[in-house]
């Protein structure tokens, strides 16, 4: 079966954002309100969308991705950020 690609981008709600920004050690990388973080995920995926990508928003609660990186031993970074959502994308495929 042949499917395209699919690209997980993170997606925060206002509350999970903010819970985001206190327990990341890469603050400075991260927009400086909420509103700015919206508009440019969506101008990203609009963006990615334009360039014939499958955009799939996953969801992301700061809890769960905290625990994640604790089990892990990860820093809640970028990278670790973009880790979890690529496997919650591919857990959500998989039908588990």
């Amino acid at each position: 079966m042949n499917r395209d690609p699919v690209i997980a981008f993170a997606w925060y709600d206002e509350v999970q954002w903010h819970l985001l920004i206190t327990v990341v050690p890469d603050r400075n990388e991260l927009d400086d309100t909420f509103q700015e973080w919206e508009q440019s995920a969506i101008e990203s995926v609009q963006r990615l969308e334009a360039q014939g990508l499958v955009v799939e928003r996953i969801p992301v609660y700061v809890g769960a991705l905290c625990s994640w990186c604790r089990e892990r031993n990860l820093p809640v970074n970028g990278a670790a950020r973009a880790q979890y959502v690529a496997g919650l994308l591919r857990h959500k495929g998989s039908g588990a």
